[in-house]
C-alpha cells in the first residue's frame, strides 16, 4: 500500500446475497490533507464504499489501511482515525448540542476534553447553541451538529456523505467554507455529492464511480483540462440552411435555426485552429455580429464520461 497515503484501499469488493455487485475491486489512495470528491449517479456505490471503509458494511474482499492501521487486523485504531457524517440526521432529540458531541468523543474511549469540544462547536458556529436541545435546531444546524460529532474524537480522515443535501444555497456555501477550514487544519476530507459544483469548488482530486467500479481518479484541474471541451459560437447575420463544405475540416454545427455556427474543440489543440476558421468564414462572406467562447463545466465532463461508459 502507498506509504504517503493516509487512506489506502486495495481490491475492495462487496457482493450481496442477491448477487448485486455493489463494489468491484476498488483501488484508491487518499493523500493526507486533501479534499477528495467521489462522484456518481444514484446507486453507483458511493455510500457502500464509505460504509465498507468505516466498518458499517462487511466487504466481500479487499483491504483498507487508515494511517497504516489495517481495518481488519487493527479495527479500533483504524476506526478511531475516521470521522463519518452520514446522509441521514441521527441525533438524540432531547440531548443538548454540547452533550451529544461530548458523548461521541467518549464512544471512542477518549478522555473528556471540554476545550476541544468548545473549539469544534465554535468552528461550526454552534457555540451559541451549545445548551440547546437538538429538537430545537433547524435542519441546517442539525447538519452542523453531525459534523461536530464526527470531529469530536479528532479524526485524521473525515467522510462527508452528501453533506449539503437538503440545505439552502447560503448554508451550503457556509459549509464549504468550513470544509476548507478543516483541510487547513490537516484533516483529510472525502465527500460524496450530487452537486457537481460542490466538487468543482472544493476538491483537489475527483473520482468517478459507476455501477460499483471506480472509473477514473484524477486531479480536478487536469481532469477538466484533458476531458473538458470548449466551443466557439458565431452569431450570423443571415441564417444558413447547411454548413458550407469549405468548413468541413472544423466540423461545425448549425444551431438556433441556422443563425449560430458552433465549433467545438479539444482544449489541448483546437484553439490554435480558430484564426484559420475565422479567416475561412470571412472569405466565404459570412457576416456575424457576435462571437463568444465557453468551456465545459465539471458537470458536462461527468455526464459525458458516464454516458460513454454506459454505452449511452
Amino acid at each position: 500500500m502507498s506509504g504517503d497515503a493516509v487512506l489506502s484501499i486495495r481490491g475492495l469488493s462487496k457482493r450481496y446475497g442477491s448477487g448485486l455487485e455493489a463494489l468491484k475491486a476498488v483501488d484508491l489512495d487518499i493523500h493526507r490533507g486533501e479534499i477528495f470528491a467521489l462522484l456518481g449517479p444514484n446507486g453507483a456505490g458511493k455510500t457502500t464504499l464509505i460504509s465498507a471503509i468505516c466498518g458499517i458494511v462487511q466487504p466481500t474482499a479487499g483491504r483498507v489501511s487508515v494511517d497504516g492501521h489495517d481495518h481488519q487486523r487493527d479495527y479500533r485504531q483504524a476506526r478511531q482515525r475516521i470521522g463519518l457524517v452520514p446522509q441521514e440526521l441521527h441525533t438524540e432529540a432531547f440531548e443538548t448540542v454540547r452533550a451529544t458531541v461530548s458523548f461521541s468523543r467518549g464512544l471512542f474511549g477518549l478522555p473528556a476534553n471540554p476545550g476541544h469540544i468548545e473549539q469544534v462547536l465554535r468552528d461550526l458556529s454552534l457555540w451559541d447553541k451549545r445548551d440547546s436541545q437538538i429538537r430545537e435546531l433547524s435542519g441546517g444546524m442539525k447538519r452542523r451538529v453531525m459534523i461536530a460529532k464526527a470531529l469530536a474524537h479528532e479524526p485524521q480522515v473525515l467522510f462527508l456523505d452528501e453533506p449539503t443535501a437538503g440545505v439552502d444555497v447560503e448554508l451550503r456555501r457556509t459549509l464549504w467554507t468550513q470544509v476548507e477550514a478543516l483541510r487547513g487544519r490537516g484533516v483529510t476530507v472525502i465527500l460524496t455529492t450530487h452537486y457537481i459544483e460542490e466538487a468543482q469548488e472544493l476538491a483537489d482530486r475527483i473520482g468517478i464511480i459507476h455501477r460499483g467500479e471506480l472509473l477514473l481518479v484524477d486531479d480536478k484541474h487536469r481532469l477538466m483540462r484533458e476531458l473538458g471541451r470548449r466551443q466557439l459560437r458565431l452569431h450570423l447575420l443571415e441564417p444558413l440552411a447547411e454548413v458550407p463544405a469549405e468548413l468541413a475540416d472544423w466540423a461545425p454545427s448549425l444551431e438556433a435555426q441556422g443563425t449560430e455556427l458552433v465549433y467545438r474543440f479539444d482544449q489541448r489543440d483546437g484553439e490554435r485552429r480558430i484564426p484559420e476558421l475565422l479567416a475561412r468564414v470571412h472569405a466565404l462572406g459570412l457576416d456575424y455580429n457576435d462571437l463568444n467562447t465557453s468551456e465545459s463545466s465539471l458537470e458536462d465532463i461527468f455526464v459525458d464520461f458516464v454516458a460513454q461508459r454506459s454505452g449511452a
